[in-house]
C-alpha cells in the first residue's frame, strides 16, 4: 500500500517498502555511474490516486530543478509507459525489470554530461524468472533496514493491479538473503524487516517447502542461526492463508521475531472477500490471531482494510468493522477503495466516493481506540525500544516512545514506560507538556 513519499536526495520514493530498498539499490547504481543530472521518480500504481501523485510531484521537480534529467520508474511506469512518457518534464522511463540496472536506467550516455532524448525501457515483467542480485550495505538515514525476499505476485485479487506491475512470484536465493542480512547488521542496523509483494508465497515457485515447513519459515530460521547479532527480525504483509503450523512454531520459539504481525486482510466480511478474490475468511484471520497469541503472549497486529469496495453495503461494512474491532487489531492501514482501471473490481458497480470515505473514518477512529489500549497496557513497564531518533523509538510490537533527545539513532535502550499522549508511550525522562 501506498505510504507517503520518502525524498532523499535525487531520489523520490513513492509507495511500498519494496520501493524504498530499490530505490537504494538505484542510489547505488547513480553513484557508480557518476550520476549528477538526474531526479528518479520511483512511482507507486497501487491506486489511479497514486499515479496522480506521481504526475504531480513529476511535475513540481521540474519546476523546483528545471536543469535536472527526470527518470520516472517504478509501478506506475511499469503499467503505463507511453502516459509518462509523453509527459514534457520526463526525460526517461524505466519499467520495474530495468530500473536496477544502471545502463538501462541512465541510458548509454549515462555520466558523459548528455541528455538522452525521452526514451521508454520496459521489458515484459511476465517474462522475468529471477530477482535482481544487487546487495545494498544500509539504508539511507534509516535505522530499520528493508531486505527483498521475493518479487511479484501469482494471485489475482480483483481490486490489486500489482500483479500487472511487479510479474511473478520469484523468490530471492536463501543465501542471498542471508548475505545481505549479515552486511547490513555489519553496518550497523540491529533491525531488519523481510519485505515483498507477497512474502508468504516465498519458496512456492521453488518447492521450498522442507522440514522446516514454508519457505517463509526457512528463511526466518536460517536468517536468526545465521546472523546472531541481529537483534530483531521484523516481517512485511502476511497473507494469512498461507501461514502453517512451522509459522507458529517459529514465533513461539524465536524471541529475535518481533510479536507484531501485519496482516494482509483487505476486508473482514465473507462476501466482500469473496468478491476480492481474497483466500481467506473471517474465520481464518480469527484462527490466525489466536494461534499467534497463544504461541506469542502479547503479539500485536496490523491490518490494510479496504473501505468501500464495490458493492459493499451498510452491514456487509458493519461486519467488518466489527470483526475489526473484535479482533483487536492494533495498527489498522485504512484506504478508501480508489477505482484501479484494468481491475476486475473496476467493472463491478461501484460505492460512492463519500461513502467510503465516510467508512475509511470509521475504521481509523476503531483502529486508534485499540493502539490506544494497547499503549496503555504497557505504562508501568519497561521497554527496549530501537531509537529511530533523538526523540523517537519504537518497542518490540512497534509501540511509538516519544523520547528525551538524548538516545543515539540506531541503538537499543531500556525505557521505563509512564503513559500515554497523542499516540505515543512517554518514558520516565519525558513528560507530557514534551510529547505536544
Amino acid at each position: 500500500m501506498t505510504d507517503n513519499a520518502i525524498i532523499t536526495p535525487d531520489i523520490i520514493t513513492l509507495g511500498c517498502r519494496l520501493n524504498t530498498l530499490e530505490s537504494e539499490v538505484m542510489r547505488d547504481e547513480m553513484t557508480k555511474a557518476g550520476i549528477d543530472d538526474a531526479v528518479i521518480i520511483n512511482t507507486c500504481a497501487v491506486t489511479a490516486e497514486a499515479e496522480r501523485q506521481a504526475r504531480q510531484t513529476i511535475r513540481r521537480i521540474k519546476r523546483d530543478r528545471p536543469g535536472a534529467r527526470i527518470i520516472v520508474t517504478g509501478c506506475a511506469a511499469q503499467l503505463d509507459p507511453a502516459k509518462f512518457a509523453a509527459m514534457d518534464e520526463v526525460d526517461r522511463v524505466v519499467g520495474n525489470a530495468d530500473k536496477l540496472d544502471g545502463a538501462k536506467l541512465f541510458g548509454p550516455n549515462a555520466g558523459q554530461g548528455q541528455n538522452d532524448p525521452t526514451s521508454i525501457v520496459v521489458s515484459d515483467i511476465n517474462e522475468v524468472k529471477e530477482t535482481a542480485g544487487h546487495l545494498v550495505s544500509g539504508l539511507d538515514g534509516r535505522t530499520r533496514a528493508f531486505v527483498m525476499v521475493q518479487q511479484g505476485c501469482d494471485n489475482d485479487c480483483t481490486f490489486c493491479i500489482i500483479p500487472a506491475a511487479r510479474g511473478p512470484n520469484r523468490s530471492v536465493p536463501l543465501d542471498q538473503i542471508v548475505t545481505q542480512v549479515k552486511k547490513l547488521v555489519a553496518a550497523g542496523h540491529l533491525e531488519v524487516v523481510l519485505t515483498g509483494v507477497d512474502i508468504a508465497a516465498y519458496g512456492s515457485d521453488t518447492g521450498l517447502t522442507d522440514a522446516h515447513g514454508t519457505g517463509l519459515t526457512t528463511v526466518i530460521q536460517e536468517t536468526l542461526n545465521a546472523v546472531p547479532d541481529l537483534a530483531r527480525l521484523r516481517l512485511s504483509s502476511l497473507d494469512p492463508a498461507r501461514l502453517d503450523d512451522a509459522f507458529f512454531d517459529v514465533l513461539a520459539n524465536a524471541p529475535r521475531l518481533m510479536p507484531h504481525l501485519h496482516l494482509s486482510l483487505q476486508a473482514a466480511d465473507d462476501m466482500v472477500l469473496k468478491r476480492m478474490k481474497r483466500r481467506h475468511s473471517v474465520n481464518d484471520v480469527h484462527g490466525v490471531i489466536e494461534r499467534a497469541r497463544t504461541a506469542r503472549t502479547g503479539t500485536v497486529f496490523g491490518a490494510d482494510l479496504i473501505a468501500g469496495f464495490p458493492t459493499e453495503t451498510d452491514t456487509m461494512f458493519a461486519t467488518t468493522l466489527s470483526n475489526a474491532q473484535n479482533l483487536e487489531l492494533q495498527y489498522l492501514h485504512v484506504f478508501p477503495y480508489s477505482t484501479r482501471p484494468g481491475t476486475p473490481a473496476a467493472r463491478m458497480p461501484q460505492v460512492p466516493g463519500d461513502v467510503a470515505k465516510a467508512r475509511a473514518k470509521q475504521l481509523r477512529e476503531a483502529g486508534e481506540v485499540t493502539l490506544t489500549r494497547h499503549l496503555q497496557s504497557l505504562v508501568g513497564t519497561r521497554q527496549a525500544v530501537l531509537v529511530e531518533k533523538p526523540d523517537f523509538a519504537r518497542t518490540e510490537t512497534f509501540a511509538p516512545v516519544h523520547m528525551d533527545g538524548t538516545h543515539s539513532p540506531g541503538t537499543i535502550v531500556d525505557v521505563d514506560i509512564v503513559g500515554h499522549q497523542y499516540g505515543e508511550l512517554l518514558t520516565a525522562h519525558t513528560s507530557t507538556q514534551a510529547a505536544e
